[in-house]
């Protein structure tokens, strides 16, 4: 009887999140409705990540062409993709660019959707399958970075790939093993070498792309099923027709944004942050050059993880994550009110250890 009410329970509950009954052209596009309300604007950041995300699939495949994914010849292609290759700088910069735009994007929307209380009942579903798109984007974005075989690129995943062995040390018994194997398998070999790129250039172009459509695919079906979150304590009676209006609003701003990437990538390498060394080749018996680090989105991890106990950020960084996929029940009665704060604070701090991470490393070290 136990095992029968559970089934049923679970049946329920699967159809109260995934009601498939009203997937039809009246329901999803004819009789939807946005609200209108102070936070209205952050309905369109989920938009800009998925058009981000095309620019990214369309450059990425231009980038197949020309890219040769071995120790000899990756960064070999990359320059000559970019230097002789016609248009291939501006399909590379945009690839480049993209990265951060859409995971900026993500991050937005993440703690919009936060804030808004998007996760309440019945749109688990629909904030669970986007905690899991924020780390897939996170790994398309470590992934990548590798792939150019330079200088940065191996010594910042070698930087990476160290943490996950480390997180080790702070399991019991048996179970420390468990991220030194992790990284083995990852790695493929003693050191990063050839069995490392292919790994990552197979997660990248391969298993990322199938995770990620999968995910989107559950994402975009439970937003339809459900429609936009109301956002606010107070339910607007103010609303738009979700077609046409809203989406012509969305491709515009969608081709507002375009102009000013396309601007972005034409004129500003993005190379030029970084010191023409950084950008050599990969030399395995060279020293480390000065100024290696991630990228600036992975920079909320990597001060801290310069500034305080490895444990401590391990901790930490399991919390939050743990925090999100749990933030539907954990955060269940409170108010958007507080979201909005909680929202603010993680705001504020990716700004300020993205921004000033270096000058805050600089003065707490030159203190010590």
């Amino acid at each position: 009887m136990k095992v029968a009410q559970l089934i049923g329970n679970a049946i329920d509950f699967a159809e109260e999140r995934l009601p498939l009954n009203k997937f039809d052209f009246h329901s999803v596009v004819q009789k939807k409705e946005v609200p209108l309300h102070k936070l209205s604007w952050a309905y369109y950041t989920g938009g800009l990540a998925l058009f981000f995300f095309a620019i990214q699939l369309t450059t990425g495949l231009m980038l197949l062409f020309y890219y040769q994914p071995t120790v000899s010849d990756a960064q070999a292609s990359v320059e000559f993709l970019t230097r002789d290759v016609p248009m291939g700088a501006l399909i590379r910069n945009m690839h480049t660019w993209g990265s951060s735009f859409m995971i900026a994007c993500v991050m937005v929307h993440m703690l919009m959707a936060f804030a808004m209380k998007a996760f309440e009942r019945p749109r688990e579903i629909t904030w669970i399958s986007g905690v899991l798109l924020m780390l897939i984007t996170f790994g398309f974005g470590f992934t990548g970075y590798l792939l150019p075989w330079h200088q940065i690129a191996v010594n910042a995943t070698k930087v990476g790939l160290q943490s996950v062995e480390e997180a080790g040390h702070l399991l019991p018994g048996a179970l420390g093993e468990i991220p030194r194997q992790v990284r083995e398998i990852i790695q493929g070999e003693a050191t990063v070498g050839q069995a490392t790129l292919s790994r990552f250039y197979a997660l990248h172009v391969i298993v990322l792309p199938l995770s990620i459509f999968a995910t989107l695919g559950l994402h975009l079906l439970s937003v339809q099923l459900h429609g936009m979150s109301k956002g606010v304590d107070t339910p607007t009676k103010k609303t738009e027709r979700f077609f046409p209006f809203f989406i012509l609003k969305d491709f515009s701003l969608w081709g507002a944004v375009f102009f000013i990437f396309f601007v972005i990538a034409l004129c500003l390498p993005f190379e030029s942050f970084f010191s023409f060394p950084l950008f050599q080749p990969y030399d395995a018996l060279g020293s480390t050059p000065d100024g290696i680090k991630p990228e600036w989105y992975f920079y909320f991890v990597y001060y801290p993880l310069e500034l305080l106990p490895f444990w401590f950020v391990m901790l930490a960084q399991t919390v939050v994550i743990g925090g999100l996929f749990a933030a539907p029940w954990i955060f269940r009665k409170t108010s958007r009110r507080t979201l909005s704060i909680i929202a603010g604070g993680a705001a504020a701090y990716l700004v300020i250890i993205t921004l000033f991470g270096q000058v805050i490393y600089e003065m707490i070290k030159g203190v010590k």
